[in-house]
């Protein structure tokens, strides 16, 4: 941001936060309700920045993304997992070995707790796929057998996660997904549907 642009930010009265009154923090709130409201764009932003990632597969994680959210979309997921598993992966490119928690961080105050659940597990759950040919357990996630949602994960990962690496698949377009991104992250955060 320049310095003239700067300037016309209000600002608070502090330089430590025990010094603040209570304008300043009134102030906070509003600034920080109104950055709130952008956090679709960034976050339709952090998955555009996954075209051309993550080498070796047939193709790159924005397509990935894409045919995962598309898949769930046509079995009739509802509005929240369809956007779930559209940014599922958001987080490869700054926590490629948490991207499943940073996923779901960023999704959880507009989402249920099944579908947060679900996407902090997925990578987890999809290790079923290929943990065995590297020396792991593929049966890792059954230490959540017992959980209301395992299913949830299991069918999350192999119906749309680990079938999604399709050049041929017939992808929906983000634009196509755009308005039921904008409409999940325009919830009032905490309150959607918690189970």
């Amino acid at each position: 941001m320049s310095d003239a642009s700067q300037a016309t930010v209000p600002t608070v009265s502090f330089t430590s936060m025990a010094a603040g009154t209570r304008e300043d923090y009134e102030l906070l709130e509003r600034l920080e309700a109104e950055f709130a409201s952008g956090t679709a764009d960034r976050a339709l932003d952090q998955l555009r920045g996954l075209a051309g990632s993550l080498g070796g597969y047939k193709v790159d994680r924005l397509e990935h993304s894409l045919q995962s959210a598309t898949r769930a979309y046509r079995d009739g997921a509802d509005e929240e997992m369809v956007v779930a598993a559209l940014l599922h992966d958001i987080g490869d490119l700054l926590a490629p070995h948490n991207h499943s928690e940073m996923a779901a961080a960023v999704l959880r105050p507009y989402v249920s707790e099944r579908t947060y659940w679900v996407v902090r597990q997925h990578g987890l759950f999809q290790s079923y796929y290929y943990a065995h040919h590297m020396g792991g357990d593929r049966n890792a996630r059954d230490r959540y057998i017992d959980h209301p949602w395992y299913q949830d994960a299991v069918d999350f990962c192999h119906r749309w996660d680990q079938s999604s690496f399709d050049p041929e698949y017939d992808t929906l377009s983000l634009e196509f997904f755009e308005p039921l991104v904008r409409r999940v992250f325009a919830r009032e955060p905490f309150s959607a549907g918690k189970e």
